[in-house]
Formats: structure tokens, sequence, C-alpha cells
């Protein structure tokens, strides 16, 4: 597992050229979880994932407005929130998901504030996959909405409230929804829809495209969104932070 400051994308400060990374989660029973992202990533993208159960794994992507350098102390308290919060609130056996992952955002929301000293823009896509019934109860902050694709048809999964930053007071709902076998979510970052060529977007389309081609596994749906990006545009993307976080079930 990365150090905290190289998942959040700060590195030694030297500039290189960008590469394709990715990362996969914890080891998740018929199932894969993994991000793509380039390196030199420069705005407030992050991802985290951690095992909170011992069926649970929760899982988010958030892109925090502003510049990457002027945002490392709310990076670092919103990861630490993400993780502490998470492992408390999911240790209760006899916890209802959707709310305690309205809980998570709340808690998430007042963070952010704070760390930033007021508001601070942030939208969210943070979900819990449980292996026992294969589903994810997710709340969407305002985020690029997510994807699911089944055997067919792929879904588009709205944002559930505002994004996190911007009220002391801002409630979210919580959904919930089943990834059936061979079964697959995508949350990608503003940057992956908003890539351009020829004044067209790469957009959802981009990414529905690939999920269509069902990749076998996380790793190869993340590389592979963000590779079919990269080809779409004819270099590596300069204009956004571009993070593609995935979750495949086997069959």
């Amino acid at each position: 597992m990365k150090s905290l400051l190289s998942r959040l994308g700060f590195g030694s400060g030297v500039e290189e050229p960008a590469q394709l990374l990715h990362e996969t989660g914890p080891d998740i029973n018929g199932a894969q979880l993994a991000v793509a992202y380039f390196s030199g990533q420069a705005g407030g993208d992050f991802y985290e994932f951690a095992r909170v159960s011992p069926h649970r794994l929760l899982f988010g992507l958030l892109d925090l407005a502003g510049k990457r350098d002027n945002s490392r102390p709310i990076l670092t308290a919103a990861q630490s929130c993400f993780r502490a919060a998470g492992a408390e609130l999911f240790s209760d056996p006899e916890l209802n998901e959707a709310e305690v992952m309205v809980e998570l955002a709340r808690r998430l929301n007042l963070e952010i504030m704070r760390a930033a000293g007021g508001v601070r823009s942030c939208p969210a896509f943070a979900g819990c996959y449980n292996e026992e019934l294969g589903t994810v109860c997710y709340v969407n902050a305002g985020h690029t909405p997510g994807l699911l694709c089944d055997q067919s048809s792929i879904e588009e999964l709205p944002a559930t409230g505002l994004p996190l930053g911007l009220f002391s007071l801002s409630p979210t709902d919580a959904r919930i929804v089943g990834l059936g076998p061979e079964g697959s979510i995508a949350v990608v970052s503003r940057g992956v829809v908003e890539a351009q060529c020829s004044d067209e977007e790469f957009g959802l389309a981009g990414v529905k495209h690939v999920m269509g081609t069902k990749p076998p596994s996380a790793t190869d749906l993340s590389r592979g969104i963000l590779e079919q990006l990269q080809s779409f545009i004819c270099s590596v993307p300069k204009h956004n932070d571009v993070t593609a976080l995935t979750l495949v079930r086997a069959n």
C-alpha cells in the first residue's frame, strides 16, 4: 500500500513525464477494485479504499477544488476522516448501510470545512461494497455520475446531494444497487469526461464504450478507460487530473 502523501499525489517535487499508474484495492471475495491515474496530478483528485468489516469494503473518489499544493492539509484531513470514520461507523454488526453512508458524508463535509477554514467545494462519490450481498450502497455528493454495467445495459448513478464543503448542513441521500455476475461500476473524475479533441468531449459515452467491452478485471477496466482517453485526445492528459476507479464482480 502506498504512503499517504504518494496516494494523494504528492511526490518528490521533481517534474517527470506523466505515466499511467494503477493500484488494486484489498482482496475482495468474488470481485476486484482498482484505480488508474496519470502521475503528475496538480488538482484535488484523491481516492481511497479500505476494508471496514469482514465482508464490507469502502471506497471513494473526491475532487477538492483548488490546486494540490494549496490543498494538502485539506486532502490529508479528508482522507484521515474517511479512514477513521469508516472504520468506526461500520463496526456495528447490526448497522443500516444507507444511514452509515449518509453519516460518513456528513462527517467528511464538516471535516473539509474545518480544515479549509470555510467553504471549499468537494464533489465526492463514496460507496460500500457488500461481499455477501453483491451490493453497493453509495452517496454521490455532486460528483460525476457513477456508471453501473450489467449484462444488458449501463445505468448512470447521478448525484444524491450537493458537493461536500459548501454548507455545514448539507443533506445527501444514499442508494443501494446490485452488482450481478460480471457486473461493474466505474467512477471517473471530471477531468475524464471533460477531455476534448476537436471540440468533442470524451464524456461518459467514452467510459460507457470501454465498459461495454467487458474487461475481465477492475485493473483492465480502469486502465482501459484512461488508455482510451489518451487515444481519444492523442496525448497524455494535461488539462486536469484524470482518475478512474472501478469495481468488477466475477462471474
